[in-house]
């Protein structure tokens, strides 16, 4: 059994967690797109880890981690992260990590034009992290990226940051910024290539081989549906996709191969950078939610923007992904809010919508139609058992079921590993 798991909001869902938590029943852990500028946060035994590149199943012995083609890869970066899991006493063995010769590199001129990009926009910015991930995107687009592979090759290397970097130069010099030296650049990637060359191998055919024998593979996204590049709120989005969908392309398996697809959605919702939100609390309660649930990125640290479930952008999560299930996190947030909302509909210039569409200026003048539902008192995180739970947070479980048309598998009431309620579990056939 062959499962995905993706976000189904704007990203910061959790999945991270989740990963972790289902990599107990999984083989081996592809993670199939994005960069370093999705963080997964991990608690376990009370110690935080927060992962950027590798895939959240390192912290499980014995499990193969995979990163795939479809990710790109600031070295310096992956570099800190595999002394951190060291220094934590995971990666033991270095071939428990494969990181695909195809994968792009983000390179120190991506960085670069990525910061003062968004400098330049001003009060239009999009609210990117800065780490190169758009520019990386383009390279490759523009087939003038560095792979993986050319990393490890100092011929192959010179010959592209030779003819890439003067262009890049100039644009950066254009924006107000300082230019690169080639030497340095080439430089620092000898010392990086030289620590991950032993990482470096082909994932597809790694991947053939494990499900060949019968291993159970666990696709991990980053960021959120909400935030894809063709079917998220362009242009407030990430430069890759993030649907279940591209984790046949990303990781280098057929699309045949993957045969449960896992949403994870907060029991409310959040965003980080610009963008509509239809659902925000600009409020005491918007303060509460981000106070209570920790809401700040992983990544940047920015405080996220908080507000209600969206019904309608899950449902829409639930269509674009083909969801066979949702992983519902921070139930426990919710405890001691009376009433709860759900939004049902949008009503948008005198007409209302029940059904997302993922076009800015539409959900730009949305005005959220809300549901409300009764709250409870009663803290979660000690309770194991779906029938523990309170009643009321069951309803409210059983309504964004019957919103979304997708049963949740899985709830989660704190950041611990074991503080999840698991109702089906999808590497399992019940």
């Amino acid at each position: 059994m062959n499962v995905v798991i993706v976000g189904a909001q704007w990203g910061d869902e959790g999945k991270g967690k989740i990963v972790d938590l289902f990599t107990e029943f999984a083989d081996g852990v592809v993670r199939f797109q994005g960069g370093a500028n999705a963080g997964h946060t991990l608690v376990v035994g009370g110690e935080k880890t927060v992962l950027h590149l590798i895939p959240s199943g390192i912290l499980h012995p014995g499990k193969r981690c995979f990163i795939g083609s479809g990710v790109v890869v600031d070295p310096e970066s992956l570099v800190q992260e595999v002394d951190l899991v060291k220094a934590k006493g995971h990666l033991a063995d270095d071939a428990q990590l494969c990181v695909s010769l195809g994968a792009h590199v983000i390179m120190p001129y991506h960085k670069r034009l990525d910061r003062l990009r968004e400098q330049q926009r001003g009060a239009g910015a999009i609210g990117t992290t800065g780490r190169g991930i758009g520019p990386c995107y383009e390279d490759k687009v523009a087939r003038r990226g560095v792979r993986i592979a050319d990393l490890l090759a100092p011929e192959a290397l010179t010959r592209l940051v030779r003819a890439r970097l003067p262009e890049a130069n100039a644009q950066i010099v254009s924006l107000g910024g300082e230019a690169l030296d080639e030497a340095r650049i080439l430089n620092d990637a000898a010392v990086s290539a030289a620590r991950l060359r032993a990482f470096a191998g082909d994932v597809s055919a790694e991947l053939a081989r494990e499900m060949e024998r019968g291993k159970s593979i666990l696709f991990e996204g980053a960021q959120g549906t909400l935030l894809d590049v063709d079917h998220g709120t362009y242009p407030f989005v990430t430069s890759s996709n993030t649907v279940a969908g591209n984790a046949a392309v990303g990781a280098g398996v057929g699309p045949t191969q993957l045969h449960q697809v896992i949403g994870i959605s907060k029991a409310y919702t959040t965003r980080v950078g610009a963008g509509p939100f239809p659902t925000e609390l600009s409020d005491a309660l918007g303060d509460r939610l981000r106070t209570v649930g920790q809401e700040f990125g992983a990544t940047t640290g920015r405080p996220r923007r908080c507000g209600w479930f969206d019904a309608l952008v899950v449902r829409y999560a639930a269509r674009v992904n083909g969801l066979s299930g949702l992983a519902l996190t921070k139930l426990d947030v919710l405890s001691g809010i009376d009433p709860i909302r759900i939004c049902v509909g949008y009503r948008v210039h005198g007409r209302e919508l029940r059904e997302l569409t993922p076009d800015v200026e539409t959900l730009s003048a949305a005005e959220p139609i809300y549901e409300d539902l009764a709250g409870w008192r009663q803290p979660l995180r000690d309770l194991r058992s779906w029938e523990e739970l309170p009643v009321a947070a069951r309803r409210y479980v059983q309504r964004i079921e019957q919103l979304t048309g997708v049963e949740v598998a899985a709830v989660s009431i704190g950041a611990e590993r074991g503080e999840t309620i698991i109702r089906r579990n999808p590497f399992r056939k019940n």
